[in-house]
């Protein structure tokens, strides 16, 4: 959809599109881990892995929405968002991290947030935002 665009995408419309569609998969499968850690015996011991999760998985969609688009778009926004879900994903990684060896759905989640973090982490290598950071002075 990038590519129909009649606005050029400034930071590349292949690695926007990849991190479109990280940022889905992640905020799909935080969503099914949170759910799935809900269902499982010891929730209360997943009780903070559920919540990041469910933070993750609303920070993804928000970044895929501002992504999705590029006309008129406020980079400073969207830097910042995207710097949001970098957080988000770090944190929600490391906490599915602890849970994998006897938790499925955490491992897949942690690859997801592994994914849509690197991805994310490619954006904000782009020279238009370092340029900005500069700017800034962030």
């Amino acid at each position: 959809m990038l590519e129909a665009s009649p606005v050029e995408i400034d930071l590349g419309a292949d690695a926007v599109a990849a991190a479109i569609e990280a940022c889905l998969t992640c905020a799909q499968t935080c969503t099914s881990c949170a759910n799935s850690d809900l269902a499982e015996p010891e929730v209360d011991d997943l009780a903070r892995c559920a919540a990041l999760c469910t933070d993750c998985a609303d920070v993804c969609l928000t970044t895929m929405r501002v992504l999705s688009r590029p006309f008129a778009s406020d980079h400073r926004v969207t830097h910042h968002v995207i710097r949001a879900c970098v957080l988000t994903c770090t944190s929600s990684a490391e906490e599915c991290h602890r849970h994998a060896p006897h938790h499925r759905h955490c491992a897949v989640c942690e690859k997801a947030c592994r994914a849509c973090l690197a991805a994310c982490e490619a954006l904000l290598q782009d020279e238009a935002f370092q340029q900005l950071q500069k700017i800034a002075g962030a």
